[in-house]
């Protein structure tokens, strides 16, 4: 897989001096003491643990990280766990050569791509969560937190800048800027930039 994995990212335009790799949570540890990615494809079964705490761990070092699942596992328990964990995207192992790099690519571009399968297990429980109770939904609405880039960067999203204009006014990667982005879409629960300002506007996080 690590070989798949390498020639995938050679086909996309990437150099092997830019690739790393690591085979366990221990050996991918050690190369962030020193590294800092601009993306992370990670696994869930590793032989000293689960991905899903390595996952927690890069979301809570690095909230811009870019970090895309690549797993066989596809229970229930597991997606949802790496999601709330701070995963970006979810893809299985199965999928051809050009979906994997599909996935990858839109992740670098700020998406957040999920596996057809994985999708439908997700749909599956939104009827449950439809019905709770609408105080507690309203309760929700004021939970979102952002961190003052992405705060900075949502500004100039609503002034209407390109991520490209926001990356050159803030010093900053077009590749992190994507990255704020997609993580300031999943907080707020949205997927275009005009429902990001609209849903920061509801919940008071824009004038």
């Amino acid at each position: 897989m690590q070989q798949r994995l390498l020639r995938i990212l050679q086909d996309l335009g990437y150099s092997l001096g830019a690739l790393d790799m690591a085979s366990s949570i221990a050996k991918a540890r050690a190369r962030l003491d020193t590294q800092r990615p601009a993306l992370t494809l990670v696994d869930l079964g590793l032989p000293d643990g689960s991905g899903i705490e390595l996952i927690r761990q890069l979301r809570a070092s690095a909230p811009e990280l870019c970090i895309l699942v690549i797993s066989a596992w596809s229970t229930e328990d597991h997606i949802l766990a790496a999601l709330r964990a701070g995963a970006t995207g979810y893809v299985l192992k199965d999928r051809d050569d050009m979906e994997i790099a599909f996935s990858i690519s839109s992740v670098l571009r700020g998406g957040a791509p999920i596996d057809p399968f994985i999708a439908r297990r997700i749909l599956e429980l939104i009827p449950a969560a439809a019905s709770a109770p609408e105080a507690q939904q309203d309760t929700d609405m004021g939970e979102v937190s952002l961190s003052t880039r992405e705060t900075e960067i949502l500004h100039q999203v609503a002034e209407g800048l390109t991520n490209r204009e926001i990356a050159e006014r803030l010093f900053i990667s077009r590749h992190t800027a994507e990255c704020h982005i997609k993580n300031i879409y999943k907080k707020l629960a949205v997927s275009s930039r005009t429902r990001a300002v609209n849903e920061a506007r509801q919940r008071g996080l824009l004038p």
